[in-house]
């Protein structure tokens, strides 16, 4: 069960790209940008109330919360990204290790003994076709294509 749990995280990764980093960076750079809100707020009031030094003061702290809200976005925006590209790649080396599976391999041996390798060859050779069919039919008629050509082009969409 945690096989099917993992695989459905790694989907809704895929295509959110939330993890708590993201969420954390996020909540960062919401926090740091009502601070430089409120900077604002009191920068321009100090400017009207005294046009002199705590006005350097209040534009120096606008300054500098307003760069780390910058930072915050910068840094959950590429764990964003990598998270996605993680996610992607884990889930195209879990389709090619799906054949490779103890369970599936342990059910057709056992198929084989109950019925006779004669009579199991034709119904394995029946299901491998089946599957083959099957398998571009689910993912909405896309044609398989080349791992290596897979990881390429993760490689460039990051």
């Amino acid at each position: 069960m945690g096989g099917l749990r993992r695989y459905l995280e790694l989907q809704a990764q895929a295509k959110t790209g939330l993890t708590a980093g993201v969420v954390v960076w996020a909540l960062l750079a919401v926090a740091f940008g009502i601070v430089t809100f409120a900077f604002v707020l009191a920068t321009a009031f100090i400017f009207l109330a005294e046009r002199y030094d705590p006005l350097i003061a209040a534009l120096a702290l606008t300054g500098l919360f307003l760069l780390i809200t910058l930072i915050a976005l910068f840094l959950s925006w590429r764990a964003r990204r990598q998270t996605i590209e993680a996610a992607r790649l884990e889930l195209v080396a879990r389709r090619q290790a799906m054949w490779l599976d103890p369970k599936l391999l342990g059910g057709a041996m056992q198929v084989g003994r109950a019925v006779g390798w004669r009579r199991a060859a034709p119904l394995l050779a029946l299901g491998i076709l089946a599957i083959g069919i099957g398998l571009p039919l689910l993912r909405g008629g896309r044609p398989e294509s080349d791992d290596s050509e897979a990881e390429e082009e993760l490689r460039r969409a990051a």
